[in-house]
């Protein structure tokens, strides 16, 4: 089972640990106590196996309840892994919410927020659920802002054509005027040749 966190914090937190206990008396009786102060049990009782089935049912409230987080530290880690002394390991991993409870004592069940790395190190654990894969962080820089694109030449200043150029000014002629036909450049304007009188 996954579970998704809604809070958008990135900041470590510790993991949390939620303990449930079974304690007997000297006149036979048992008591269930939890960790969380504000979690009501019931009176002590002569009833073992109905107050073990109490406990066992409110471990398992706790851990509907909780929403592993996947930027928790590993409570196991956090105790120095003292619960797998034998086989030392680094804490690694996705964080995963755990159940520690040893059937043949009965006596206390744990849920705890680990690490992928401890948990399958720790003696009777059960994996209930993991933490949602948190989001890579990205190292992309934010895109250039982009160009403005040039604004259209106005109509004075000439028509645009390919290239990236303009063409040249209309000019603009006064009223009675004519347009003159272009000079070639190098050749100079003869006078007009007069004709001799007697000559047909």
């Amino acid at each position: 089972m996954t579970t998704a966190y809604n809070d958008t914090s990135t900041e470590r937190v510790p993991g949390r640990a939620w303990t449930i206990r079974l304690t007997g008396h000297a006149d036979r009786t048992a008591a269930v106590t939890c960790s969380t102060a504000a979690c009501r049990m019931p009176p002590r009782s002569k009833d073992i196996a109905a107050l073990r089935a109490f406990a066992a049912q409110h471990a398992a409230a706790h851990a509907r309840a909780a929403t592993v987080r996947p930027h928790a530290y590993c409570h196991c880690g956090s105790q120095r892994c003292a619960a797998h002394p034998g086989t030392p390991t680094h804490c690694a991993g996705t964080v995963v919410l755990i159940l520690r409870h040893d059937p043949t004592v009965g006596r206390v069940w744990s849920v705890e927020e680990v690490c992928a790395a401890c948990a399958p190190l720790i003696p009777h654990v059960t994996v209930l659920a993991r933490a949602a894969a948190r989001p890579p962080r990205t190292t992309d820089k934010p895109p250039a802002p982009r160009t403005p694109a040039p604004t259209p030449a106005s109509a004075s200043a000439g028509q645009a054509v390919p290239g990236g150029f303009s063409s040249p000014a209309t000019t603009s002629f006064s009223d009675g005027d004519e347009a003159r036909p272009a000079r070639r450049p190098g050749r100079a304007l003869r006078p007009a040749r007069r004709r001799r009188p007697g000559r047909a």
